[in-house]
């Protein structure tokens, strides 16, 4: 697949993904205003209903107290009243009973009686009513706050209306003067979070001016968990989205492996053709009767097919190291050697090849304990692969210096330092060079051949031999590479 449709299919899903996850979270955002919004109305409803259950009874106060001293007058004046009933009954019933022939008047003025009775009632009623209303008017305002708002009252009927209207939430609440002064608060209202106080006029008909404030400590929970089923869909649409981006990771990820087995193969093929040809051309040359007969000759070929052989053999050891990244640890034999030891052999056997350059190098093998339990074949490969990579980045304007060096840095670890006069290596490139095919831009320069796996197989080795490897470059200066390997422990 090519890397502008894997761009195109990254563009397309990731603006799907915003888009879907934009519309949640506006819908989320949208679904706990209009909560919040009800929430309100139903609160302040509350508060009206509750206002009002308390003008109604203060109004059956003053009723009660009106009918109290009513009661109390007419108990004064029930005995002479009830003798002038009495004696006005008798008064009727010696009186001659007389009859009216005409029906209809009686009927006429049974009516009018009881339009009588009713105007009356009427208006004992409404003399009454005024009396309450210029009592209220008049005495309201001198009650005590406690009696007028009593908070049991308040808090029973208010959680009952709040309960009535699907809201079952804690709440607390204070009745304050015009100066927002607290007359009472139930508990905890002063430690209240302030998550916005609903206010209501108390008998808003007269001159009160007193106040019903209510918090909900708890309103944001309760609003959020009316809309937290949405909740699961924002973590499934990122969850899915994580993914997404993972994969496209590993697409790019598996794209730029694939390109760099790609190139890997083309400098391998390369590498392999170089020495087989210059054997192949050296075995031609001896069919010749005149170079089998010559001396020099023979002894020139046979070095070159030596030469040659033994490059062939590196670079089909340097394949089969690839062998190491997935089964390591089966093929590997750990015994205790001595890492001095070792070193000073694979610098005799290289300096032949420093030589040529007209380089040298030195070595200063410091370290008193120099035992460490690693694979010896590959702890050598490890050596020869630092300092083959210090004479293949050499600047050519100057000759090769390498130097080798181990010391005790502890009574348990053992340091190896191998450091170069060459083209060093960008900052940029540090983080990189250890990565399997990663191969480190040599500018102009085309004669570095090479596999991009031998810093890999370094530090995976290292790594195995339970060490650590770290760099120090500076561009055009030259590298230093820091091996630390624990030491043996002595049974």
């Amino acid at each position: 697949m090519k890397k502008s449709v894997i761009w195109l299919l990254t563009i397309v899903m990731s603006l799907t993904f915003g888009a879907l996850l934009y519309f949640q979270i506006m819908y989320l955002e949208n679904m706990v205003q209009m909560r919040d919004a009800q929430f309100s109305e139903t609160v302040m409803r509350c508060l009206s209903s509750t206002s009002a259950f308390l003008e109604r009874k203060e109004t059956l106060h003053f009723l009660e107290e009106d009918i109290k001293i009513i009661e109390s007058s007419l108990y004064e004046e029930s005995t002479p009243q009830y003798s002038l009933r009495k004696d006005s009954e008798r008064l009727e019933s010696e009186q001659p009973k007389i009859s009216y022939a005409s029906p209809i008047g009686g009927v006429s003025s049974r009516y009018k009686d009881m339009q009588e009775i009713i105007r009356s009632q009427y208006l004992y009623q409404k003399g009454l009513l005024n009396e309450v209303i210029l009592a209220i008017l008049r005495d309201s305002a001198k009650r005590p706050v406690f009696e007028r708002a009593d908070s049991t009252i308040i808090k029973n009927y208010l959680t009952t209306e709040l309960a009535n209207n699907g809201l079952n939430v804690p709440f607390v609440f204070a009745v304050t003067s015009s100066k927002d002064a607290i007359l009472y608060a139930s508990d905890g209202y002063e430690d209240a979070p302030s998550t916005g106080i609903y206010s209501q006029v108390l008998f808003p008909n007269t001159d009160s001016q007193l106040r019903l404030n209510v918090e909900f400590p708890t309103k944001h929970n309760y609003i959020f968990s009316s809309v937290r089923f949405i909740i699961p869909t924002l973590a499934f649409t990122l969850i899915l989205l994580v993914i997404f981006l993972y994969t496209i990771i590993l697409a790019f990820r598996q794209k730029k492996l694939s390109e760099m087995k790609t190139d890997f193969i083309n400098n391998m093929t390369h590498e392999l053709k170089t020495p087989i040809s210059t054997i192949s051309l050296a075995a031609q040359m001896l069919n010749d009767d005149s170079v089998r007969k010559s001396a020099s000759s023979l002894k020139h070929l046979s070095q070159v097919i030596g030469d040659e052989s033994k490059r062939l053999r590196f670079q089909v050891e340097k394949v089969l190291q690839m062998s190491v990244f997935d089964n390591s640890s089966s093929t590997l034999k750990f015994s205790e050697v001595d890492a001095n030891k070792i070193i000073d052999n694979v610098v005799h056997t290289f300096k032949i090849k420093v030589e040529k350059y007209g380089g040298s190098i030195t070595t200063h093998l410091d370290a008193d304990d120099a035992i460490v339990k690693v694979d010896e074949m590959h702890f050598t490969n490890i050596i020869y692969n630092l300092l083959d990579n210090a004479v293949k980045y050499m600047r050519e304007d100057v000759e090769p210096q390498l130097s080798i060096s181990t010391r005790d840095i502890d009574s348990s670890h053992l340091q190896i330092r191998i450091s170069d006069n060459g083209i060093g290596i960008k900052k940029e490139d540090l983080k990189k060079i250890f990565e399997k095919f990663y191969r480190v831009s040599t500018g102009n320069r085309h004669d570095v051949k090479g596999f991009g796996l031998g810093l890999a197989y370094v530090r995976k080795m290292v790594n195995i031999f339970s060490g650590t490897i770290t760099v120090e470059s500076e561009l055009g200066k030259g590298s230093t590479f820091i091996i630390t390997l624990p030491l043996s422990e002595e049974e």
